[in-house]
């Protein structure tokens, strides 16, 4: 899909073609200005083959061409999905929602449009909202398919077209065999030219404010406590603040105070040009704010609203929480909430075992999944999911995919609670640690300018799987290549060390990167012991990374 040696001649007719199509002003005049410069390189960067149809759909930087988000790819994409949907059902239905990019509401537009010109009955979210309110409204509506056009928390220049499906899928994000399905449609739509002409933006229904009121209630309900909490709160220019006013207005929470210079959308995203609120320096405005305050909590939702960030005050300044230390506070409150009643706790394979052993200590079942919330929301019977890259599945039952903005609210209710009786999160860690343990996690990675490296790397370790990783025997070694234990395969090596630590080494589906999640835990007696157990082990591990991979 991505090939990128046609020849010159091959590269100026796909791009004389693509002229041909394309309603965009601004990608036309790209396209014509390498034409015009002869730019071969420039041609090949985004004409040499197509954007990959990947975990969630298609992301990438806006441009001309078929490597690049633009109105064209949108089209296309939007009457593949529609061959693959009406083969499925005579009459079938998507919802399709949006954020606050550039040209994001031009994409939801141009979907929606060919989407009802393909004989899909196609609705559009009003305006643009939080990724979790699409997810929901796939449900709620009943549709067959969601679309939601987001890059998450990329960078400015990126957009992208994230898919769900209904039905059996219950809005889940799609999986196999599916998405092969879904890819084969598009390329056949591409091959035959569908809809290039746009589609029918008369037949699209605008959905009322309806939907989210719905969301807000459903969300609304999974938290809620009474007394107050000075906290502050950033929707990271993203589209995040209006629809949590609404959630803590009907759960009764008290409101934050928000980071002007974040609050409204910004497709620039001038104060984070990378807003991730894993980030060094992204929470630096809202922890300022909350100085000047005298608030103790600091939440932060990614732009589009499905992931959620938390620091806390501590007497040695700010401290964020990771994502695992988050999801370790959910499960455990969750599972605590439901008693005997049971159930499942779900997290990927890369994200804290701490996880299992809260769910044996509270008779709940343990489930690992692969990386990414299509397979952890698919876990039958789950009560709580999350992945340790900040993202949250509190109420399967609302939303089948992370959403920040009701496990902000779960979080808020939580520190509030805690706050009447004198505590704080930081406290709550420590008596889940008293109870299962101290487990800390590290990830390293390692950048590479040649693909090609990080399959050299992987397949090394699977000739000759080490013996020991930082001093510590290894006393399992899985290839999940070969779909251990139940999982679909996925490129990944998973090392089970002495004394519960475990090493996974997986290339990044989205960047030239090798990652590599360390993972450690003590049951020392004390706190003191604990915490240098853990920092001793995590430090021998760090070290034993490069040599590890051969670098």
């Amino acid at each position: 899909m991505t090939d990128r040696s046609l020849p010159r001649r091959g590269l100026e007719s796909a791009a004389r073609a693509w002229l041909a199509i394309d309603p965009d002003p601004a990608t036309r005049a790209e396209t014509e200005a390498l034409l015009a410069a002869d730019d071969e390189q420039g041609l090949a960067d985004r004409f040499g083959g197509r954007l990959e149809f990947g975990t969630a759909g298609l992301r990438g930087a806006l441009g001309a061409g078929p490597l690049r988000m633009n109105r064209v790819v949108v089209r296309q994409t939007s009457a593949g999905l529609a061959r693959f949907l009406l083969a499925r059902e005579p009459r079938p239905t998507a919802v399709v929602g949006y954020d606050g990019r550039h040209n994001s509401k031009a994409f939801a537009e141009d979907a929606a449009a060919v989407l009802a010109a393909t004989g899909v009955g196609a609705t559009l979210l009003p305006r643009a909202l939080p990724t979790p309110v699409l997810a929901f409204a796939v449900r709620d509506l009943g549709a067959s398919a969601g679309v939601m056009i987001t890059a998450s928390h990329n960078p400015a220049p990126d957009n992208g077209y994230k898919l769900y499906l209904g039905g059996e899928d219950a809005g889940s994000q799609l999986v196999s065999p599916a998405d092969r399905e879904v890819l084969a449609a598009i390329e056949a739509a591409v091959a035959d030219g569908a809809g290039a002409d746009g589609g029918d933006p008369a037949a699209v229904t605008i959905a009322t404010d309806d939907v989210l009121e719905r969301y807000v209630a459903a969300t609304a309900a999974v938290g809620g406590a009474t007394g107050s909490l000075d906290w502050v709160y950033t929707p990271m220019h993203g589209v995040g603040l209006g629809t949590v006013r609404r959630v803590l207005a009907a759960a009764g929470l008290p409101a934050p105070a928000v980071v002007t210079e974040q609050a409204e959308p910004d497709p620039d995203f001038p104060t984070a040009p990378f807003p991730n609120p894993e980030e060094p320096g992204t929470l630096d405005l809202a922890t300022a704010l909350a100085d000047r305050t005298g608030a103790a909590l600091v939440l932060a939702n990614d732009p589009d609203a499905d992931r959620l960030a938390v620091a806390v005050r501590t007497d040695e300044g700010w401290r964020r929480l990771t994502g695992n230390e988050v999801g370790l506070l959910l499960g455990w409150r969750i599972a605590q909430a439901a008693g005997p009643v049971g159930g499942v706790l779900a997290c990927s394979i890369v994200s804290t075992p701490g996880l299992a052993r809260i769910a044996e200590r509270s008779g709940f079942l343990a489930v690992e999944t692969l990386t990414g919330f299509k397979w952890i929301s698919r876990v039958p019977g789950m009560r709580f999911g999350f992945e340790e890259a900040l993202g949250y599945l509190v109420d399967p039952a609302v939303v089948r995919d992370k959403d920040g903005i009701s496990a902000l609210v779960v979080v808020l209710s939580t520190a509030i609670e805690l706050a009447g009786e004198g505590r704080g999160l930081l406290d709550l860690l420590g008596e889940i640690e008293e109870a299962i343990g101290r487990f800390d996690s590290h990830q390293v990675a390692v950048r590479v300018d040649d693909l090609r490296a990080l399959g050299a790397m992987t397949s090394r370790l699977r000739a000759a799987p080490p013996t020991t990783i930082g001093g510590l025997e290894v006393l399992e070694a899985d290839d999940l290549s070969t779909g251990y234990g139940g999982l679909p395969p996925t490129d990944a090596l998973r090392y089970r060390l002495a004394s519960g630590a475990r090493v996974i080494v997986r290339p990044s589906g989205t960047e030239p990167k090798l990652k590599v999640y360390l993972d450690v835990v003590s049951d020392a007696p004390t706190v003191q012991e604990r915490a240098a157990a853990t920092a001793r082990t995590l430090e021998a591990l760090r070290a034993a990374v490069r040599p590890l991979l051969g670098l």
